[in-house]
């Protein structure tokens, strides 16, 4: 009994413990063996014999219990320690992560016109045909909702096409002087090298008293933004048509992919137009009760702005998720 015991307090790992397990109490082990001699053992003897046998193998059993539990612990403990991580070390600086280019150039929008005290206004993804439609004077069967390429969700409901809405939102529900700019995922069903069915805009608002704000005013805050935003580049505004605003324009930037001489992004014209604007229409005023006020409003995409500065030729190029174009912003 005594070897058997000195086997088990020898074995040093779970391994060993295993193989001195089968050496014992296996099929052909020592107690099978001491068990088998039970045949020649004779009848009246048997009884003790057998009684001693299996009080042995209990004593013996609880004994490498015992010693399996211990070296189960040391096991779970040193594979702890190799595996202990120090939180309080500094990572690798060379795989930090970092915003996603679409983010990091709404931020950059959105910290130019914080500094001009635009506040920022947010507003539901799914939004009602009056706060999409028809409050930004574009009426039931009106042909520019054509433009929207809408996703419609049912009982009215429609995925926002724009962050305009927000913008009515806003002035529902407080008055003038308003100076706010809304953030945020919109939907229109696009899908090709410059458009993708969900994409990101930046649109603001200014309403004052009736003769406190100008087209003047506008031009100098978009062209300044402009500059902020691309360096010295060529600014021009066009009269174009926006349902919520008139008069309208959009505004062009001299393209900085080939210094304004012409090439295949710019269609040869050396000008890239980045965003919309205008004076805010006296219907859409009259939508949301004002009287009196004067206001303008202008909308960008950020997808394109985060294009632009970073020279990425396909819009869908942010959304595929591909290391080799985020691990750049790093």
């Amino acid at each position: 009994m005594k070897h058997l015991e000195d086997k088990i307090t020898q074995a040093t790992t779970l391994e060993l413990l295993e193989k001195v397990r089968i050496e014992l109490f296996g099929k052909k082990g020592a107690i099978a063996s001491e068990f088998a001699k039970l045949k020649d053992v004779p009848g009246p003897e048997k009884k003790a014999f057998a009684e001693g046998l299996n009080k042995n193998k209990t004593k013996l059993q609880k004994f490498y219990d015992e010693k399996y539990e211990i070296l189960k612990k040391e096991e779970i403990e040193k594979i702890l320690q190799s595996e202990a991580i120090d939180v309080s070390l500094y990572g690798n600086l060379e795989s930090k992560g970092a915003l996603h280019p679409v983010m990091a150039t709404m931020d950059k929008i959105i910290d130019y016109f914080v500094a001009l005290n635009f506040a920022i206004e947010d507003g539901p993804k799914i939004e009602d045909d009056f706060h999409n439609f028809e409050a930004l004077n574009l009426p039931k069967n009106h042909p520019a909702r054509d433009m929207q390429d809408t996703f419609f969700c049912g009982d009215g409901a429609v995925l926002r096409t724009h962050t305009s809405p927000v913008q009515i939102r806003t002035m529902l529900k407080q008055k003038p002087p308003i100076r706010m700019i809304a953030p945020g995922a919109v939907f229109r069903k696009d899908y090709d090298i410059t458009h993708t069915p969900m994409f990101h805009q930046v649109e603001g608002l200014v309403v004052d008293d009736k003769g406190e704000v100008s087209f003047a005013n506008l031009k100098s805050i978009m062209s300044d933004f402009l500059h902020y935003m691309f360096g010295e580049v060529e600014i021009r505004f066009r009269p174009s048509f926006f349902p919520f605003t008139e008069p309208s324009a959009e505004v062009d930037i001299s393209c900085i992919f080939c210094e304004a001489k012409g090439c295949r992004i710019c269609s040869h014209t050396g000008w890239l137009e980045v965003l919309g604007c205008g004076i805010v229409d006296s219907n859409v005023f009259e939508a949301v009760e004002y009287k009196n006020m004067s206001g303008y409003a202008f909308g960008l995409g950020v997808e394109r702005f985060a294009m632009l500065l970073h020279k990425i030729p396909d819009l869908r190029m942010l959304f595929e998720g591909d290391r080799r174009l985020l691990e750049q912003f790093r």
